[in-house]
C-alpha cells in the first residue's frame, strides 16, 4: 500500500472570493463518489477525513503537511493511506459519515449533537477530539444592525448549514436568551446556507442580500479588514459564557472498534499537531498556507494564531452546555449529562467540559 494523500483543495477568501461555491447537502455522498473514493467501510490502515473551511481545522492541515497520521501509523505497524476531502456545512459532513463515504467527520458541535442524538443506540456517533478554542463572530455590514435584536426580514444571515451548524445553534442560543426558549429558532428564517468563502465575499463587497455572516477565522478577520462597514454584533464566547471548542472530529463506534490501530494513530497525530501549533505558530501558519493554498496575508494569519482568545487543544472545553440547551428546547431527544456521553472515553478528554 502506498502512502498517498488525496486532497480536494479549497479556495480561501483572498484568492477566489468570487468563485461560486457548491454547498454539498443531501447529495454529498453522491458527489463524493465522483472523487473515486470507495463508499464502503474502510479496512484498518485507510482513513478518509472530511473537513470544512477555516483555521479551526488547522490541526488537520498540520497533520497533512507533516504526514503525522502516516508517522503514527508506522508506530502502530500500519502503512496508512489518508484521504482528505473538503465539504461545506455540517449537514453534508453528517451525510458523508452516515453513508460510509468518510471515516472521520470534521464539523461543529452543533452537527455533532444532531448526529449523536440521531444515532444513539445504533451507529453511536461520538466525538474523538476537539480542535481548539476559537471565538466565532456574527458580522454585519448593515450600519443599522448593532445587535441581533436589530435584524429584520430585510437581512439575510449566512451560515454553513441552517439549523444544524454550530453557528446556527449559537444564534439559537442567543435568541433564546433574548426572547425566551420558545423563540429559540426565531432567526432561522433569515438564515441561508452559504460556504464561508462566498459569504465573506458578500460581506466585503456589499450590495447582495447577505448582510450578515456567522463566520470563523480567518474569514471573519478578512471581512472586518475588507469592508469598513463590517462590524461584530455577537461573539460565540458571549453566548457560551467564555472560551469553548466549537469544532470536533467524530466517527462511528463501529469504525473505532474495527480499526483500533488506525484510530489510535489518528488521535496521536492530532494531539501532536495541537502541541506543534501551540509551540510553533509561524510554522503552523506556513503549513496552513501550503495545504490550503491560501493567499491570506501571513501577518493577519499569525495575528489570529497568536490571539489570546485562540488556543489549540484536543481536550474539549465548554461544549456540554450546547447539548443541554438543544435538549431543553427540544432540538434533540437525548440529554447529554457529561462529555463521556458524546465523546469516546479516551484519556485526552479527562478534564474536558
Amino acid at each position: 500500500m502506498h502512502n498517498k494523500s488525496h486532497t480536494t483543495r479549497p479556495f480561501y477568501a483572498g484568492n477566489a472570493l468570487s468563485r461560486k461555491w457548491l454547498s454539498l447537502t443531501l447529495a454529498g455522498a453522491v458527489l463524493l463518489a465522483g472523487t473515486g473514493l470507495p463508499t464502503q467501510a474502510q479496512a484498518e490502515g485507510q482513513l478518509r477525513i472530511a473537513q470544512q473551511f477555516g483555521i479551526v481545522y488547522l490541526l488537520l492541515n498540520v497533520a497533512q503537511d507533516q504526514r503525522l497520521i502516516e508517522k503514527h501509523g508506522k508506530a502502530e505497524g500500519l502503512d496508512i493511506q489518508v484521504n482528505y476531502l473538503q465539504l461545506s456545512g455540517g449537514a453534508a459532513v453528517n451525510d458523508a459519515l452516515l453513508s460510509g463515504s468518510v471515516d472521520i467527520a470534521g464539523a461543529g458541535t452543533g452537527p455533532l449533537f444532531t448526529l449523536w442524538d440521531r444515532t444513539k443506540g445504533r451507529q453511536n456517533v461520538r466525538a474523538v477530539v476537539a480542535t481548539g478554542h476559537f471565538p466565532y463572530y456574527l458580522i454585519s455590514n448593515n450600519p443599522k444592525v448593532k445587535t441581533i435584536a436589530d435584524l429584520t426580514d430585510k437581512d439575510r444571515i449566512a451560515v454553513p448549514a441552517v439549523g444544524v451548524s454550530v453557528q446556527s445553534r449559537f444564534l439559537q442560543q442567543a435568541s433564546a436568551e433574548l426572547w425566551g426558549d420558545k423563540a429559540y429558532n426565531r432567526l432561522d428564517k433569515l438564515q441561508v446556507a452559504i460556504p464561508h468563502p462566498e459569504a465573506t465575499a458578500a460581506i466585503i463587497s456589499g450590495g447582495t442580500e447577505i448582510t450578515t455572516h456567522f463566520s470563523n477565522a480567518p474569514f471573519q478577520e478578512q471581512a472586518l479588514a475588507g469592508n469598513p462597514n463590517a462590524h461584530i454584533i455577537l461573539s460565540s464566547y458571549q453566548v457560551t459564557g467564555g472560551p469553548n471548542s466549537p469544532v470536533v472530529l467524530y466517527t462511528t463506534e463501529k469504525f473505532r472498534q474495527n480499526n483500533p490501530r488506525t484510530y489510535q494513530a489518528f488521535v496521536n497525530a492530532i494531539a501532536e499537531a495541537a502541541d506543534f501549533a501551540s509551540a510553533h505558530p509561524e510554522e503552523a501558519a506556513d503549513a496552513f498556507i501550503r495545504v490550503t493554498q491560501s493567499r491570506i496575508d501571513r501577518t493577519l494569519l499569525l495575528s489570529i494564531l497568536k490571539n489570546p482568545e485562540v488556543s489549540f487543544s484536543v481536550t474539549p472545553r465548554n461544549t456540554l452546555q450546547l447539548g443541554q440547551f438543544l435538549h431543553r428546547v427540544g432540538a434533540i431527544k437525548h440529554k447529554p449529562e457529561s462529555i463521556k456521553d458524546y465523546f469516546f472515553d479516551d484519556k485526552h478528554i479527562e478534564g474536558g467540559s
